[in-house]
C-alpha cells in the first residue's frame, strides 16, 4: 500500500479544501489562539477541532505551543514560496469574506474560562 505524502502542493491543496480547516486558519490569522477559544467560536466539538488542527500541523501550516493543559496554535512562517503565496491569497480572501469576518468578531467574545480565572487571581 502506497503511503500518502505529507508535503507538496497536493497535500497543501487537500488541506485547504476542507471548510473547517479554512475556518480554523481564519481564526488563527488573528494570532495565537487556544483550542478552547476555537471550539467556542466555531461551535464545534473539541475532538473535531483537534483532528483538523493536527492535519494543519502535518501540512506545516500551523504550530502548537503547550501552556499547562492548554494548547495554543498559530500560523507558521512559510519557507516554501508556493505555500507563502497561496496563504497570502487566502488571508486576503478571508479579510473580505463576510462569514469569515463574523467568526473573527465572535472570537473576541469567546474567552478561555481558565484565562479569565487566572486574570482574576493575578489582581
Amino acid at each position: 500500500m502506497k503511503r500518502k505524502s505529507k508535503s507538496g502542493p497536493p497535500f497543501l491543496f487537500k488541506t485547504l479544501a476542507d471548510p473547517t480547516r479554512l475556518r480554523l486558519l481564519n481564526l488563527l490569522a488573528c494570532g495565537e489562539t487556544c483550542v478552547c477559544e476555537l471550539t467556542g467560536t466555531l461551535r464545534v466539538v473539541q475532538p473535531k477541532v483537534s483532528r483538523h488542527l493536527a492535519h494543519l500541523k502535518r501540512a506545516g501550516l500551523v504550530e502548537a505551543r503547550r501552556n499547562g493543559k492548554w494548547t495554543h496554535y498559530r500560523w507558521t512562517e512559510q519557507a516554501d514560496p508556493l505555500a507563502r503565496h497561496v496563504l497570502l491569497g487566502l488571508r486576503q480572501w478571508m479579510a473580505k469574506d463576510n462569514a469569515m469576518n463574523g467568526e473573527r468578531r465572535r472570537r473576541g467574545e469567546v474567552c478561555c474560562r481558565i484565562g479569565r480565572r487566572k486574570a482574576t487571581f493575578s489582581k
